[in-house]
């Protein structure tokens, strides 16, 4: 399968890329380096013995992913490429709608003239809002409290009427909940450009003394410690749900959405002590007041993903810090 990979050079693309590959698919990289490296597509050259067609640009520019999808005989598509940090979406709420929901458009509508039938769409928990039960399933009801989030949904919500006009057309809307950790090489890992918007990479970052100290986002939730509690899951299991996910729609099409998570939550003091246990690390924190848009606690209900993609995340927290950490230590050698 030649499958195109929006956001290829990312955090999530890379990871996917190497699964996809992995597994002796075809990953056509496009992504315009806003937020990532293109030395990525050598590491996962590395990673799996042959390099991924890499093109740089806007998914949103019609005629250029038209043009991709013929020279390289697209069958399926992985939507990854978007803004995705919630203060940012906050600040810049028209920025969000502009760079993800325009793009997301542009890009449906090059599928739809070349007759792409399949995508999988990096959606977020972040839609459900501040949770009304939990463990939060995909019949939570939405409450999106940030552009980031209702960006999500308007995409969501965009394939959900473009299956009922085209039934032929499939489309899986994988909800995220909090991916962390690298692929067990330490090639590849979360390394964005400037100052880290998740939890896990501004913890390694003041690990390895790039950074002073973490400032921890309010201590005063209802929960254990006081401090968020969220579902961490490991980024190739998440990545290893993205090609569930197509191997569901060679079977199955219309619209449906599943969450991907572990269906357990930490505390970001949990992650920070379980952090420095894996890497023997002291990490300096502070704790500083509530950032807008964030919840108390979120975790999945996952029973969805592992019933109806057979998928289910099979990494331990312990996995998740060491490969960061991992994946930091070599980053500080190149």
């Amino acid at each position: 399968m030649n499958v195109l990979l929006t956001g290829g050079c990312g955090y999530i693309g890379s990871h996917v890329a190497v699964v996809l590959m992995s597994a002796g698919h075809e990953a056509v990289l496009v992504d315009n380096l806003s937020n990532s490296h293109q030395t990525i597509v050598d590491k996962v050259a590395e990673i799996v013995g042959r390099s991924p067609a890499f093109y740089q640009g806007d998914v949103g520019e019609v005629a250029f992913v038209r043009n991709i999808i013929r020279r390289h005989r697209i069958d399926a598509v992985i939507h990854l490429a978007g803004f995705k940090s919630v203060g940012e979406s906050v600040q810049q709420p028209l920025m969000y709608y502009q760079n993800n929901v325009c793009g997301a458009l542009g890009l449906l509508q090059a599928m739809e003239a070349e007759s792409i039938s399949n995508i999988v769409f990096s959606s977020s928990a972040t839609i459900y809002g501040d949770p009304q039960y939990l463990p939060v399933n995909e019949a939570h009801p939405k409450h999106v409290i940030n552009a980031y989030g209702r960006s999500k949904l308007h995409i969501e919500d965009m394939l959900r009427d473009i299956c009922i006009s085209r039934p032929s057309l499939g489309a899986v809307c994988l909800r995220y909940f909090n991916p962390v950790g690298a692929h067990q090489s330490g090639l590849i890992g979360d390394h964005p450009r400037g100052i880290p918007n998740n939890l896990m990479p501004y913890v390694v970052q003041v690990a390895c003394g790039e950074r002073e100290f973490l400032n921890v986002f309010g201590a005063d939730y209802p929960t254990p410690d006081g401090t968020g509690v969220r579902d961490y899951i490991h980024v190739m299991d998440l990545a290893e749900g993205h090609m569930a996910a197509l191997k569901y729609l060679s079977s199955n099409s219309g619209w449906h959405a599943f969450n991907l998570g572990t269906g357990r939550g930490y505390s970001v003091l949990e992650m920070i002590r379980a952090f420095e246990r894996q890497s023997g690390r002291t990490v300096p924190y502070r704790l500083v007041a509530r950032r807008e848009g964030d919840v108390a606690c979120s975790y999945a209900d996952v029973q969805a993903a592992t019933f109806e993609l057979n998928w289910k995340a099979t990494r331990s927290l312990e996995d998740m810090c060491s490969s960061s950490w991992l994946f930091q230590s070599r980053l500080s050698t190149e």
